[in-house]
């Protein structure tokens, strides 16, 4: 396996566990607010917070969109190098996905401390970005606009080995 494909199976595997992590906590936070099976001795936060940490959870999933899309177009360059440019598409999938990763967390803490609906709902957006966001071999050849030997090259990526 070349170079290229060890590195997208390494960012492909990365992006998973980013993705499978938060979803145990939220989902124990929406069974404990919406079912009365459960008591547990929740802190209490001022309700002065929860208006915040809904803003910031908007603004992570807004600076993760803006920012990635806007190093993408730096990445159109069809004089760089395709080593570089999947190098630095990685780079910038792996903090877009370390932002929708503490998006899914604050989204857990607050639905568990205000079960306030509007967690849940930024939850589903992350969601959203993170499914729409998963690097896989036909996205990044739409992404970064690749053609000829290029193209190939990362069409080879999901090819699995035999």
């Amino acid at each position: 396996m070349n170079m290229l494909k060890k590195n997208f199976r390494v960012l492909e595997r990365n992006v998973l566990i980013l993705i499978a992590i938060p979803l145990p906590a939220f989902a124990f936070a929406y069974l404990y607010t919406t079912s009365s099976n459960m008591d547990l001795d929740i802190p209490s936060l001022p309700d002065a917070l929860k208006p915040v940490l809904l803003g910031l959870v908007s603004a992570l999933l807004l600076i993760s969109f803006v920012n990635f899309n806007q190093g993408l177009k730096k990445l159109r360059n069809p004089l760089m190098p395709l080593e570089a440019k999947l190098e630095r598409y990685s780079n910038m999938t792996m903090t877009r996905f370390w932002q929708l990763f503490a998006s899914g967390f604050l989204c857990a803490i607050g639905l568990l401390i205000y079960q306030n609906a509007g967690f849940t709902v930024l939850y589903a957006v992350t969601l959203v970005f993170v499914s729409l966001g998963k690097p896989t071999p036909d996205r990044i050849i739409r992404l970064l606009k690749l053609k000829g030997e290029d193209l190939q090259t990362v069409v080879d990526f999901g090819r699995r080995e035999e």
